[in-house]
């Protein structure tokens, strides 16, 4: 035996192949195709999991054309991208374990968020670490779960952890038709809490589904004198400005998604706002862990929370479902059937 060879428990297995959606460089969604390539090894810390479903997420497509250009630093590749299978979000069931591995067994059907850990979900199988993934809900079909990961994880950290969501308080939200506002919408209800959401005229009643209180067209801020004690922005058309008036004094605003332009403007400007206003203006820094995904199941467990999933699409269309997404006509969620 070969010392320090790796062990692993495994399905039988009939071809070391897998199609994945590859990228060896930047660009449109025309640098993506459909390729036959190895399926990963197994180290004795790492879970292969078959991929039934992923998800797209706006990561995606920013990672694919290699914008903005502070992604090449932080996930390598300055001329080409390191990260060559995109897709962070995933759901499917253990086809392997490592020799290391104690939560999970072959046969379990889980999800998680691959952000942390290389991406990877647009393809048959990934092997991650046991830290990336939890056992999926049972009232979930692997297609809905895995639209959950990234875009919940984002919603709950930015009301809980810096939004510090109270029972009975005013939220708004921003960019509530889309993956995070959309989670967002539900998870600020289960706190307590009484949602306004903010969308596209044509998108209201898909909201309304959700829950929410109040349902306003995104031409209509800053509104008819309403004030908000917490306003969580995942969308980010306007100026950070442009809801100091509607926020209440002492009031949180977090911004969660939005162009460059935004996030540097809340980064730089948001301490002096906090500091001049009575007012708290901060990014939200997502985190994804195993807690967080726990939460999550807890609360989808208990129906409090459902992913609104608007579309679906084959692994050859992961092209077109990014286009989709970053031309803004995705509503909620669109899931990958791999």
């Amino acid at each position: 035996m070969i010392a320090n060879a790796p062990t692993w428990t495994q399905e039988p297995q009939q071809h070391d192949k897998m199609r994945a959606i590859v990228q060896t460089e930047y660009g449109s969604a025309a640098v993506l195709s459909l390729k036959e390539i190895d399926k990963p090894a197994v180290p004795n810390h790492g879970v292969l999991v078959r991929v039934y479903a992923a998800s797209v997420n706006a990561g995606d497509w920013h990672l694919m054309r290699g914008e903005p250009f502070l992604l090449r630093f932080l996930f390598g590749g300055l001329r080409k991208p390191k990260i060559q299978i995109l897709g962070s979000d995933v759901a499917g069931q253990v086809a392997a374990i490592g020799n290391d591995v104690t939560q999970f067994q072959l046969g379990d059907e889980v999800f998680g968020d691959l952000s942390r850990y290389g991406f990877g979900a647009f393809a048959e199988y990934v092997c991650v670490p046991e830290a990336a993934l939890v056992l999926k809900p049972d009232n979930l079909s692997f297609e809905e779960a895995a639209t959950v990961p990234e875009a919940a994880l984002a919603a709950l950290q930015g009301l809980r952890d810096v939004g510090q969501i109270q029972s009975g308080q005013k939220v708004l939200i921003n960019g509530a038709s889309g993956g995070v506002g959309s989670f967002a919408v539900q998870i600020a209800k289960a706190f307590g809490a009484e949602v306004t959401a903010v969308c596209s005229p044509h998108k209201m009643d898909a909201v309304r589904s959700l829950g929410a209180d109040h349902v306003m067209e995104y031409t209509h801020i800053p509104g008819n004198g309403q004030r908000y004690d917490l306003i969580l922005d995942a969308a980010a058309y306007r100026s950070v400005f442009d809801y100091l008036p509607v926020l209440a004094t002492e009031g949180t605003y977090v911004l969660i998604g939005g162009s460059t332009a935004r996030f540097l403007q809340v980064m730089l400007l948001g301490p002096w706002i906090s500091r001049l206003s009575q007012r708290r203006v901060a990014c939200l820094n997502s985190a994804p862990n195993q807690d967080d995904l726990l939460t999550l199941r807890e609360l989808i467990m208990a129906g409090k929370i459902s992913p609104f999933v608007h579309q679906h699409y084959s692994l050859s269309e992961v092209p077109l479902a990014i286009c989709h997404l970053e031309q803004r006509q995705v509503i909620g969620k669109a899931a990958i059937r791999i």
